[in-house]
C-alpha cells in the first residue's frame, strides 16, 4: 500500500534518515516508535506529501485513500459537532452535505427551471452516498462521537464553543467516520481519557484500515499493533510483534552488541600489549608489525547505544502529619449540574490515591478543591500539616517563556549546585543544548517534564497530580514512575496512564456515584487489584 525506500532526510544540520525504508500492507497495525525528535512525525508529513523526502522514493498505491490525525487542528467554528464530524470524513461527509445542498435546492421555487438537472444530480450523488454506507453516516458519527466522551448535549453544540482538547476528538472522530484504506495517528492518546482510550481500542482492533500510529501508551500499543517499526539512528528496524516483544528483542540485541564489543576489545587490547612488548624486539619485530598492520584492517564494533532509564534520585521530603485531607460534607455545583453531594472522603499519610470515573464525574474539580484553586459550595476541605505540590496543565503556563531551560531551574534554585541542577535536567531527558532552549519553543511534553522537574528537585511531602503523564513519552513516564515509586510522603493523583496507575496507585477512589448524590466509592487496595475485582480498567468499562 504505502512505501518508503532509501529515504534521505534532514532538517537543518539534523540528519533524520539515511537509507530507510519500510512497507506498510493492507489491514496492518503498525506502531513506530523512536526518541523524541527522531522523525516519526516526519514520516507522516512525507506520507501525506506535506514534505518531500532529500532522496529515496515514496510510492503510494493509486486511489488509496489515507486519513491523517495530528496534533493541530484547524478553526472549527459555525456549525454543530455532529456537522463538523461528518463534514471532514472525507468523501462521504462531501457526499453527505451535498446531498443536504440539493435537498434544498429542490425545494427552493426560484430554481425550478434547473429543477431536472438538480434531481439528475440528486440520483447521481445519492446512489454514491447509498454505496458507500452513507444513510448510517449519522449513526455512525454519534456512536463514534459518544465512543470519544461527547455527550448528547455537546454532539448537538456549537464545534466553535469546545477547548482545544474537545477539538482534538472531533478531528480524531473525522478520521475514525471516513472509511480510508489507511489511519496515519500521531499520538491519538494525547487528549483522551482513560474511558475514551479503551474504546478507540476496541474501534481500531476492529477496522479492516492499515494503520500507522505513534503513541506514548505502552498498553495502548500493545493491545492494537502487531508489528513496530522503531526509528533508530536514522534507520527503519522492524519488529514483528507488539511494543513489550520490541523491548525483549532490544534488550538481547544490546547484550548480544555489548558481548561482541567487550570480546573485541579484549582481542585488540591483547594484540596491542604484544606490540608494545616487542615492536622493538629484533626477533619477533616482524610479528608485531604483521598484528599492527592486522590490527588496522579490524572493523572496529561500535559500543551498543542504549536508551536508559534514570530515576532522579530527589530529597528526602519533610515528614507530615498522619491527617492528610479530610473531605466533609462537601457539594459542589455548576450550574444544575451537581458533582459532590454532602461527600465525605478522607486521606492519610502515605496513601497514594488514584481517582477514577467517568467523564464529567468531577475528577478535576476533586484536585482542584484539595489545592484550593477552588471552594466547595457547601462543607469543607480540611488540609493537614503539608507541604503540597500541584502539577496541572495550567502550571505549564507560568514558566517564563524568555528564559532557557536550565535559567528556569536556576532562578527558582539558585543555591543549588550547577551539577545538581544539571543532573536533574537530565533525568527528565534535558541533555546537552537541551538546556539552552528558551521554554518558548518547548512542546507541550517539555514543558510538562520541566514543571514537574522543578517539583521534585524540592520535594513536597503530598503530591496532587492531574494527569502528568500527558504528552510524555515512554521512556520519560518510566523513569517517572521508577521516580515517584520511591517518593516517601503521599499521593492524590488523576491518570488516564495504566503504567502510571499500575505503578503507584494503592489506594482507588471512583467518584462515579457522586453525580447522583451517591458516596463515592473508595477501594483499599492497588490499581491492578481493582481492575481484577471489578473486571474494569475504568469506571463502566469492562474488560
Amino acid at each position: 500500500m504505502i512505501t518508503l525506500t532509501g529515504i534521505q532526510k534532514r532538517h537543518g544540520h539534523q540528519v533524520l534518515f539515511v537509507d530507510a525504508s519500510f512497507q506498510l500492507n493492507p489491514g496492518e497495525k503498525v506502531g513506530l516508535t523512536g526518541p523524541n525528535g527522531a522523525g516519526k512525525s516526519t514520516v507522516f508529513r512525507m506520507i501525506v506529501g506535506d514534505e518531500k523526502p532529500d532522496d529515496g522514493d515514496i510510492t503510494i498505491q493509486k486511489r488509496l485513500t489515507i486519513g491523517y490525525f495530528k496534533q493541530e487542528v484547524g478553526d472549527m467554528a459555525g456549525q454543530s459537532v455532529l456537522d463538523e464530524a461528518i463534514a471532514g470524513s472525507g468523501r462521504l461527509g462531501e457526499l453527505h452535505h451535498e446531498l443536504e445542498r440539493l435537498q434544498n435546492d429542490m425545494c427552493d421555487p426560484d430554481k425550478a427551471d434547473d429543477m431536472d438537472k438538480i434531481l439528475a444530480h440528486f440520483g447521481e450523488v445519492q446512489a454514491e452516498y447509498q454505496d458507500r454506507g452513507g444513510y448510517e453516516l449519522e449513526a455512525k458519527a454519534k456512536e463514534v462521537l459518544h465512543g470519544l466522551g461527547f455527550k448528547d448535549a455537546q454532539i448537538e453544540g456549537d464545534v466553535g464553543a469546545l477547548s482545544g482538547g474537545w477539538k482534538m476528538r472531533v478531528g480524531m472522530a473525522k478520521v475514525l467516520l471516513g472509511n480510508f484504506e489507511v489511519l496515519l495517528l500521531d499520538e491519538p492518546t494525547n487528549h483522551l481519557d482513560i474511558e475514551s482510550i479503551l474504546w478507540l481500542e476496541g474501534f481500531l482492533r476492529q477496522t479492516k484500515s492499515a494503520v500507522l500510529m505513534t503513541c506514548h501508551d505502552r498498553d495502548f500499543m500493545n493491545r492494537v499493533v502487531s508489528r513496530i517499526v522503531d526509528v533508530d539512528s536514522g534507520e527503519f528496524v522492524s519488529y514483528t510483534g507488539d511494543y513489550d516483544f520490541m523491548e525483549r528483542e532490544q534488550k538481547n540485541r544490546a547484550a548480544q552488541q555489548e558481548a561482541a564489543f567487550e570480546r573485541q576489545q579484549a582481542m585488540l587490547a591483547k594484540m596491542q600489549r604484544f606490540i608494545d612488548r616487542f615492536g622493538t624486539h629484533v626477533a619477533k619485530a616482524a610479528q608485531a608489525q604483521s598484528r599492527a598492520k592486522k590490527m588496522d584492517k579490524i572493523e572496529r564494533l561500535d559500543p551498543p547505544k542504549k536508551r536508559e532509564v534514570v530515576p532522579f534520585a530527589f530529597k528526602t521530603p519533610p515528614r507530615s502529619g498522619d491527617d492528610i485531607v479530610k473531605f466533609q460534607g462537601v457539594s459542589k455545583a455548576y450550574g444544575k449540574k451537581v458533582v459532590y453531594d454532602g461527600m465525605d472522603f478522607e486521606i492519610k499519610r502515605g496513601e497514594r490515591w488514584c481517582v477514577m470515573g467517568q467523564n464529567g464525574s468531577g475528577k478535576t474539580t476533586m484536585l482542584k478543591m484539595v489545592a484550593g484553586h477552588l471552594e466547595p459550595d457547601a462543607g469543607n476541605v480540611k488540609l493537614g500539616s503539608v507541604k503540597m505540590g500541584y502539577f496541572a496543565q495550567e502550571a505549564l503556563d507560568l514558566l517564563d517563556p524568555e528564559l532557557t531551560v536550565y535559567q528556569q531551574v536556576d532562578q527558582k534554585f539558585p543555591l543549588d549546585s550547577i551539577g545538581a541542577k544539571r543532573a536533574l535536567l537530565g533525568a527528565f531527558q534535558f541533555s546537552g543544548d537541551d538546556q539552552d532552549k528558551r521554554i518558548a519553543i518547548l512542546s507541550g511534553g517539555e514543558k510538562s517534564r520541566l514543571v514537574l522537574a522543578l517539583m521534585l528537585f524540592d520535594p513536597p511531602n503530598f503530591l496532587v497530580l492531574d494527569e502528568p503523564t500527558n504528552h510524555l513519552d515512554l521512556l520519560t513516564k518510566e523513569m517517572l514512575v521508577q521516580t515517584l515509586s520511591g517518593f516517601d510522603g503521599t499521593m492524590l493523583f488523576v491518570s488516564h496512564d495504566r503504567t502510571f496507575l499500575r505503578g503507584l496507585a494503592t489506594r482507588v477512589l471512583d467518584v462515579s456515584p457522586c453525580v447522583e448524590g451517591k458516596a463515592p466509592m473508595a477501594y483499599p487496595g492497588n490499581y491492578l487489584e481493582w481492575v481484577e475485582k471489578t473486571g474494569m480498567e475504568a469506571p463502566g468499562v469492562h474488560r
